[in-house]
């Protein structure tokens, strides 16, 4: 008949072996010592270099954005504000003599016709505005 609680042929005991054996957890951590010793010195071993002095300048400003928006009637906004087409060129001219230059969004309903569109385009490049983007939503997996 076999009994729990160890390996020997010691039958007497019939209770659970309540002793850990600590030796692997010992060894381990002596690996770990040696490993620590033997690369802290690596660590904090530094080369002396006399690194070239370099001055450089504030990164420039960030241009303001204007976004200009079409609806489905054709009505223009300057920055969410409704103003007439007469104003536009104006517009388009102010904005492009600042400096910095500021980005112009285009935001245009999916409905607008394209040839005011084109107009729009061909009015900000005939003022000289620089960086046009166009403004869209994405789209919706079903």
């Amino acid at each position: 008949m076999m009994s729990s609680g160890g390996f020997g042929g010691d039958n007497h005991h019939t209770q659970p072996m309540a002793e850990i054996n600590t030796t692997p957890m010992v060894d381990v951590m002596l690996v770990l010592l040696v490993i620590f010793i033997m690369t802290a010195p690596l660590l904090t071993h530094a080369i002396k270099i006399d690194l070239p002095q370099a001055g450089s300048e504030s990164s420039p400003e960030k241009p303001d954005t204007i976004t200009l928006s079409i609806n489905a009637e054709g009505k223009l906004f300057w920055n969410d504000t409704p103003f007439k087409e007469v104003e536009l060129d104006s517009r388009l001219a102010t904005a492009a003599q600042k400096k910095p230059q500021p980005e112009l969004y285009l935001r245009a309903d999916k409905n607008t016709n394209y040839q005011q569109l084109a107009a729009v385009m061909s009015a900000a490049q005939t003022a000289g505005i620089e960086k046009l983007g166009f403004v869209t939503e994405r789209k919706q997996q079903e």
